[in-house]
């Protein structure tokens, strides 16, 4: 690293400037990154706690299937009936507006799901009583915790103003941003029929999905054909979740094009400094050196400017990271900082490599004056 060292002493000014861009796209990096991941929880925190390995839905569902599936009673008992299934119950989802009971009217969102209240779905709350504890009962997840809600209030959900007593807490859980409330089924389809008095027969048999606990082997595909459903796995329902399929693309997208801006502007920098260093160059052919030591030199350069750049630039981004936590959807992951810090040196190595192999066409013969 003879030239390599030289360079950076001698020309500090200028590879402090170039370190701050690569910083600052660090940075940009790890704030992207959290936030991709804060609203990926906040969209599907409350799938991903459900204890399911499948979630069966009605064949004739497309799309938005939380909001477009039905199934009766009769699949669930079938479901549990099949070869391979270990758990099988009736799990509903809806979205409705409610009202604390109280002087102020707080106006809430609520993402509902319905359990059997001693089903494998059921949580165990943080604090409080279990759902089996009273038939108007909810588990209040800690994001409609903090809108000031705690046990033993009451809300008024959706058009016919159903009464909810809160009688327990769980932790983290939303569905599409929204805090999610845990009830009993019989109150789910309460709210999901939308209507005051006494539930229909047949709403009584419904929910949104079968959810499913598989055992290895399991083939779902073949259940589904025998009883006309369409099964996802957990991983696959994040899909259905509102909006996170469209934010999930756009956040990629963003990143996508800022580690390739950081790969033009890293390759830009070290094209104009190796030309300016032909000389050099030529120079240290011109006395022996090999081709493949000077871009050994140059590479190596190039990856300690990356790594102490990348580094300066994540610790800040992390800073940042934690000051916003709380204030926005954000979650910093290490796998996905680290990750970010990765790409950007790969991809700002990937750039350089390109920008320096101008070197293998410097003659050793311009040092002494050939181009003149």
């Amino acid at each position: 690293m003879f030239l390599a060292v030289r360079d950076l002493r001698f020309a500090r000014g200028r590879f402090a400037l170039i370190g701050a861009v690569v910083a600052m796209i660090a940075v940009l990096g790890v704030i992207l990154s959290g936030l991709a991941s804060g609203l990926a929880d906040s969209g599907i925190s409350g799938l991903r706690a459900l204890p399911v390995t499948h979630l069966a839905f009605d064949k004739s569902a497309a799309g938005e299937l939380f909001s477009r599936s039905t199934v009766t009673k009769t699949t669930w008992q079938a479901w549990a009936s099949q070869p391979g299934v270990r758990k099988a119950e009736p799990f509903g989802q809806q979205l409705v507006h409610a009202q604390l009971a109280g002087s102020d009217g707080k106006q809430l969102n609520l993402a509902v799901f319905g359990v059997e209240p001693s089903g494998f779905l059921a949580p165990v709350p943080v604090s409080g009583k279990p759902l089996s504890a009273d038939p108007n009962g909810v588990l209040v997840s800690e994001d409609i915790a903090k809108e000031g809600v705690k046990i033993g209030d009451r809300l008024t959900a959706g058009q016919a103003g159903t009464a909810l007593t809160v009688v327990g807490t769980i932790g983290h859980a939303s569905f599409g941003h929204v805090g999610v409330v845990y009830v009993p089924l019989p109150l789910w389809q309460q709210l999901h029929y939308g209507l005051p008095g006494p539930v229909p027969a047949a709403a009584a048999d419904q929910a949104t999905a079968v959810a499913v606990q598989l055992a290895p082997g399991a083939d779902p595909a073949a259940i589904d054909h025998r009883l006309g459903t369409q099964s996802v796995d957990k991983t696959g329902t994040y899909a259905a979740s509102p909006g996170y399929t469209a934010e999930s693309s756009t956040m990629t997208l963003i990143r996508g094009f800022l580690y390739a801006i950081s790969a033009l502007v890293v390759g830009s920098f070290f094209t104009v400094w190796t030309i300016q260093r032909r000389q050099e160059i030529a120079l240290l052919k011109a006395i022996g050196a090999g081709t493949g030591y000077i871009l050994r030199d140059a590479l190596t350069q190039v990856a300690a400017v990356l790594l102490a750049a990348t580094a300066a630039g994540t610790a800040v981004g992390l800073a940042l990271g934690g000051a916003m936590n709380g204030s926005a959807p954000f979650s910093l992951e290490t796998g996905q900082v680290t990750m970010a810090a990765a790409l950007l040196i790969v991809l700002g190595l990937a750039g350089a490599t390109v920008a320096v192999r101008r070197i293998t066409k410097v003659q050793a013969l311009t040092a002494l004056g050939a181009n003149r």
